[in-house]
């Protein structure tokens, strides 16, 4: 596979990381992303037998977590290191079982609830683990 594409999907990887670092600030109420977004406060999973501060703070913990993993996994990949796959593989899942858990349950702003990131996710766990690909 051409260095330039491999090269161009690792610089995704590390983005898409790094996009998650402004999850973190969000559910840590560093800033808001939009005015009057309260995500992940209301989470159909966490909220109610956790509470909407404790849902927060774990909503920062993982998405630093899965941050970390796919900046390293990304990083990995331009690299041409072994490594990358597993912590790509497993940061996506991560994030895509979280985004799912912090849901509020509506179908209404979906967009403000991460359905792209999930969407994210789940192209890279098809391309990487069913797929295979990219091939290094």
């Amino acid at each position: 596979m051409s260095r330039i594409i491999v090269s161009l999907i690792g610089v995704f990887v590390v983005l898409h990381g790094l996009v998650h670092l402004l999850y973190v600030a969000q559910s840590q109420r560093l800033f808001e992303l939009q005015p009057g977004l309260d995500w992940p406060a209301g989470s159909w999973a966490f909220s109610g037998p956790l509470g909407d501060e404790v849902t927060r703070l774990l909503a920062g913990l993982t998405f630093a977590v899965v941050a970390v993993g796919l900046m390293a996994g990304g990083a990995g990949l331009l690299l041409r290191a072994t490594w990358w796959r597993p912590l790509v593989v497993g940061s996506s899942a991560l994030s895509a079982v979280m985004i799912l858990l912090l849901w509020n349950g509506t179908l209404e702003s979906l967009d403000d609830q991460g359905i792209l990131g999930l969407l994210i996710d789940g192209v890279l766990l098809i391309t990487v683990l069913v797929l295979r690909w990219p091939i290094i």
